[in-house]
């Protein structure tokens, strides 16, 4: 999938882009169906809400769920990515959100290249964000908020948020957020809010200031996010468990693009387990020789 002239202006002005239905019912309900599933596992990689036991996060599920493996080298993800970075990427995280009915709790006011900054060292913001819909969103069920174009501003302050939800966040605080909100447009556009069926995506700079609320609807609001980085520019420290934040930079290749409805062989690292070694980290920076090693 090739981007037009107007959808590369657009993505330089505003710092995302909408495609509404990309993915079919079909392809859309292979992926929702391995979703129960993943959420009932008692493992590390499903982060539940704050006090509750619905499944607020799920890490890593490319490396052990064959539907998920494919998306994650899916080409109408990669592709657009890919064109805009101009370099190959490696996967960076993968993230099944899960904004269940009357449930999911809030995203704060941030920026994800802040916290892949702060936690991961990773160098610039050559990473971006695509999401895809599992659920119809609606304005009911807690859907993405972004305010445009506040990727122009790069790196804003941030604070290390640990205790408003069940997962850590760097933070934009208020009084930022009110500035940026008035300079995008204030109440005339100042923050969009991207909403249509299952099978929609959205791709989003990694500087864009985005937050969503919580879901008090009887809707669920169920999301997969692949954040896409550019090879040269990994991650340089492993503050963070592996199924968290990837060590692996080898250059995604993608598969066909009708692989979510035929079977294609896929590679699942982890469909037997986590390896220990994903569970270990540390503080200390990257050298190219641990890199090659």
């Amino acid at each position: 999938m090739q981007l037009t002239p107007e959808q590369l202006e657009q993505f330089d002005r505003e710092g995302y882009l909408f495609f509404p239905g990309l993915f079919s019912p079909e392809e859309t309900r292979t992926l929702t169906e391995a979703v129960p599933e993943l959420y009932s596992r008692r493992e590390d990689y499903n982060v539940r809400e704050k006090g509750k036991d619905a499944v607020r996060t799920n890490f890593a599920a490319h490396m052990y769920s064959e539907p998920f493996g494919k998306l994650g080298r899916h080409p109408r993800m990669i592709g657009p990515v890919e064109e805009l970075l101009g370099e190959k990427l490696y996967m960076h995280q993968f993230k099944i959100n899960g904004k269940m009915a009357f449930e999911g709790d809030v995203w704060q006011w941030h920026q994800d290249y802040g916290t892949w900054l702060n936690d991961d060292m990773m160098p610039t913001e050559r990473a971006m964000n695509v999401a895809i819909f599992l659920d119809d969103v609606n304005e009911h069920n807690g859907p993405l908020m972004f305010i445009p174009g506040s990727h122009k501003k790069g790196v804003v302050d941030a604070k290390h948020d640990l205790t408003t939800t069940s997962y850590p966040l760097w933070t934009v605080d208020n009084q930022l957020i009110r500035q940026l909100v008035q300079r995008a447009g204030g109440k005339n556009g100042g923050i969009v809010s991207p909403k249509g069926p299952a099978g929609s995506m959205i791709l989003f700079h990694s500087c864009l200031v985005h937050a969503s609320g919580s879901n008090l609807s009887p809707f669920d609001r169920v999301a997969v996010y692949l954040s896409l980085c550019a090879v040269s520019n990994h991650i340089r420290r492993f503050k963070r468990p592996e199924y968290i934040a990837h060590r692996d930079f080898t250059p995604i290749e993608c598969l066909p693009d009708d692989c979510l409805l035929q079977n294609y062989p896929v590679d699942l690292p982890w469909k037997d387990g986590i390896p220990a070694t994903a569970l270990q980290t540390s503080m200390d920076e990257i050298t190219p020789e641990r890199k090659a090693a």
